[in-house]
Formats: structure tokens, sequence, C-alpha cells
């Protein structure tokens, strides 16, 4: 464990948006490549519209991510993403959608949600090492708007901040997803890798 370098990853969104799937297929692949890794879920409401936060640690003691730790944030709805911002590392990396899927507090009027072009400053205020990408539009485009979170994975995987790759993604797609949208998901794998080249 001492000669593996720790990456953090942190996860946020909204319930429905496959958040927690996500994880799971980041946590097995890393085990595919042989490398001790911790994942967790430190949501409080999972159901359609509540906030999903998880974590997928490699080659780390602690199961938690603090304030300022993690290496790479991915964060499946700009606010969400906005929101989490506390959590990232300085120089730390991040991939989050430009596509806004409402958490219910926006939804129901108790909060506003931010423009796209605030929740971009306030992340070039945090690191110059981000990435946009519109996940639903390409999930859409490989055959269904689910497969945007696999998108965002993809384009993380095709970015080299990880020992996660691409092709072992897809390897654990593959293995681990319904047979039925297998398809759709190495579609939208590759669809988000090409935003990363």
């Amino acid at each position: 464990m001492s000669d593996i370098k720790p990456i953090r990853i942190f996860m946020t969104g909204v319930g429905g948006q496959g958040t927690l799937t996500a994880t799971t297929l980041l946590a097995n692949t890393v085990l595919s490549l042989g490398l001790p890794v911790t994942s967790g879920e430190i949501h409080g409401m999972a159901q359609r519209g509540g906030v999903v936060e998880s974590t997928v640690l490699i080659g780390c003691m602690s199961p938690k991510i603090g304030h300022g730790e993690a290496d790479v944030m991915l964060g499946f709805e700009p606010t969400e993403t906005m929101r989490a911002l506390p959590y990232l590392k300085s120089g730390g990396s991040i991939f989050s959608s430009s596509e806004y899927l409402l958490p219910l507090s926006v939804a129901t009027g108790r909060e506003s949600c931010p423009e796209l072009s605030t929740i971009e400053e306030a992340v070039k205020a945090c690191t110059e090492d981000y990435l946009f990408l519109p996940c639903q539009t390409l999930g859409i485009e490989a055959g269904a708007v689910q497969a945007g979170n696999i998108a965002l994975l993809g384009a993380m995987a095709a970015s080299g901040k990880t020992p996660i790759t691409v092709e072992a993604l897809a390897d654990t797609i593959r293995k681990s997803i319904k047979p039925k949208i297998v398809d759709v998901n190495l579609k939208a794998l590759e669809l988000g890798a090409a935003k990363s080249a």
C-alpha cells in the first residue's frame, strides 16, 4: 500500500442520476486493476431529487474525505459541483456536467439556482484543472439520458488523472451492467472520453 499514490475521488449529484451506480462501477474497476479501494455513500436523500454524495478512495487508509482532500471531483449536476467545492484540494481536478437537474431544494423554491457562468467562476477560483461537459445530452446521444453519468466517468478515465482507464471501465460495464443496456453505456463512455482527449 505504501508505494500506491493515494487518490481521493468525491462524487456529488442528485438522486435519480445514477451517482451511486457510478460509484460502484468505479470501485469495481479499481478492484479489477488490483488496487486497494474503499468506497462510501455519504448522502442523506438518495431518492429522486435529493442530494447524493459518495466517495471512492484508492490506496487510502481512511474511508472519508474531508474538506480540502479530494484529488478529483465528479459533479453529476453543476449546482452540486459548486456546493461541494470545499472538498477539493488545491490543484485538484473537476469533471462536471454543465446541464442542470434541479435539486429538490431548488425545485421546491427554497433555494435559487445559480447561473452556469457563476458556477464556472467558482470552479476557476478553486482550480485551473476542470472540464464541463453536457452529460444529459451525451447520454441521450448514446441512447438513454441516464447514461450521462457514464459519460462523466469516461471523461475522467481518459484524462489520466487516476489509474482508472477507459478500457478497464468498459470491461467493468460489460461484466456488471444489465446486458440490454451495455451498448448504450459503452457508447456514453466513449462519448465522454472523447470530450477529455
